[in-house]
């Protein structure tokens, strides 16, 4: 069953999200030294996508933060916390145990591509449910950025080789 999302959830959504990728690269950068200031970048940039989302959330108009389904008791927040945590730069697993996993600075980039690019599935799945008015453009300027997250994570894994 697919759960519908309003403008506000899924700005929610997209503000974790960003939070978890900056949290990532944030300890990514504390175990790669050589790469320490290309995660950090990343990181910030993870940041600014927070606040844009965080801001086009607080132009929502009232008709757009009302949810879609019914839901007393806050259940629908639960569940979208639960979906951005656990699918996509999950922060339920520690960052530092994440990466403690991964054997070598290769092994980090890609895992860090892997989630750009579940990151990249889940906005796209969810700019539909963004109107032009409330900010469908932006959605998409963040997709393309973390597209280019991709390459630079590329570029970065091209020069370790």
């Amino acid at each position: 069953m697919v759960m519908p999302f309003n403008a506000d959830e899924i700005f929610e959504m997209a503000e974790q999200i960003e939070r978890n990728g900056a949290k990532y690269y944030r300890a990514a950068a504390k175990k790669l030294p050589v790469l320490r200031q290309a995660l950090l970048d990343l990181a910030a940039m993870e940041d600014v996508h927070e606040k844009t989302f965080a801001a086009m959330r607080a132009e929502l108009s009232a008709s757009e933060k009302v949810p879609l389904v019914f839901d007393p008791d806050a259940q629908a927040q639960a569940y979208l916390r639960v979906l951005a945590d656990g699918h996509v730069f999950n922060i339920r697993i520690d960052p530092a145990k994440l990466l403690a996993e991964q054997k070598s600075p290769q092994d980090i980039l890609k895992t860090a591509i892997g989630l750009e690019r579940d990151s990249i599935a889940f906005y796209v799945g969810l700019r539909d449910g963004v109107s032009q008015k409330a900010g469908k453009d932006k959605v998409e300027a963040i997709i393309k950025e973390e597209m280019s997250h991709i390459v630079i994570l590329n570029q970065k894994l091209a020069e370790l080789k």
